[in-house]
């Protein structure tokens, strides 16, 4: 079994009397890529920086490899740190950047060269020693940050959104490059963003955050195909919510309609929250003996990869479709969802599990 490095433990942090984080509990194992993923002021980034040094929780401890590190400040932790604003220093060539770590740990000049090297090849940037700083792109800066990071040899290295100031295609260049440095570093990452695409892109465990709390942590397919709640499910990817009743075992009511699905243990007679991704609303025609629901096509929109379609069933509900496909507006169909592709959830018990609303422009500080 994998060894936890990082667990935080009942962790609480107050900004100007405001709670942030409520009483976090979270363990990380090693050699793992974990993706914090959250709307803006979830709690995200103070999470980062506790673990990193830089905030210290009110409540609560940080452990580092079982070692309590919660007063530790940051240059005493085995971690690196690689942020938005690569906090590169201008004034120093490539080489310098990433000596800079090294020369205060009063390396020698051949380690120092050796390693400079090495962290140069393993970014792809051979030869860029003399480079100055304000000649390279967006996407060489954040390499070079990177390269600064791992010189250090650090155990850990936190990522604070270091992607979002690049355009699409080099983020997505980005995302490929660091899954094969996490892989060939053999060391943990964690991952800081608010962009759903790069953490099922790019991590082996995801942690949902909103509102100081964590809503769901799993692997990318259990967050995406099985989330745990409507915030969840509305935060990843596009879905369907629905109010539903569970019958029975694997029998659930929607819209008066009797669907059989996958899931059981709920009671019977039950209200429950239904997610149904647009993927899964199967299109057939209307006297389709599959055809559960029945309804109008109304508007399409050409994604490239897929159309996006919104369908309106005769009790007036909107179901959003995505399809290879295409449905003109204005056509009579039916609609079938296997039994698999019906996720059922308890509905929310309190006003902190309902945390619905993924929009929140306010930076989390």
């Amino acid at each position: 079994m994998e060894n936890k490095l990082i667990d935080l433990v009942n962790i609480t942090k107050y900004f100007d009397g405001e709670m942030v984080i409520d009483d976090l509990n979270l363990s990380i194992k090693e050699n793992s890529f974990v993706t914090l993923l959250g709307p803006s002021g979830c709690g995200k980034t103070t999470t980062l920086r506790m673990i990193g040094g830089f905030l210290i929780p009110d409540k609560g401890q940080v452990f580092f490899d079982g070692k309590d590190i919660t007063h530790l400040p940051p240059e005493k932790r085995q971690l690196n740190t690689v942020f938005q604003k690569y906090a590169l220093f201008p004034h120093m060539n490539v080489a310098d950047n990433i000596a800079f770590g090294l020369k205060i740990k009063k390396k020698s000049k051949s380690y120092i060269d050796d390693k400079i090297k090495y962290a140069l090849k393993l970014v792809n940037l051979e030869g860029y020693e003399k480079r100055d700083i304000n000649a390279l792109s967006g996407g060489q800066q954040q390499r070079i940050a990177i390269a600064r990071a791992i010189v250090n040899e650090p155990k850990l290295l936190l990522l604070d959104e270091p992607l979002g100031a690049l355009d699409l295609k080099l983020r997505q260049e980005m995302q490929y490059e660091l899954i094969r440095l996490k892989n060939e570093l053999g060391i943990t990452f964690i991952y800081v963003t608010h962009d759903q695409e790069e953490a099922l892109t790019m991590s082996d465990t995801i942690v949902v955050m909103n509102q100081g709390y964590i809503q769901q942590m799993g692997t990318p397919e259990q967050i995406y195909n099985e989330p745990e709640n409507a915030f969840v499910a509305t935060f990843i990817g596009d879905s369907n919510i629905v109010d539903g009743i569970m019958i029975d075992d694997y029998v659930v009511e929607i819209v008066g309609k009797k669907f059989k699905c996958v899931d059981a243990g709920f009671g019977k007679n039950k209200p429950v929250d239904i997610v149904i991704r647009p993927e899964d609303v199967i299109i057939v025609e209307p006297n389709d003996e599959k055809a559960i629901l029945h309804g109008r096509m109304t508007h399409v929109i050409f994604k490239g990869e897929m159309y996006e379609m919104l369908c309106v069933t005769d009790d007036g509900k909107e179901w959003l479709v995505h399809s290879t496909s295409l449905h003109e507006p204005g056509k009579e169909v039916g609609i079938y969802v296997a039994p698999e592709n019906i996720q059922i959830m308890n509905k929310p018990t309190s006003e902190d599990e309902a945390a619905i609303d993924p929009i929140d422009d306010e930076a989390e500080e």
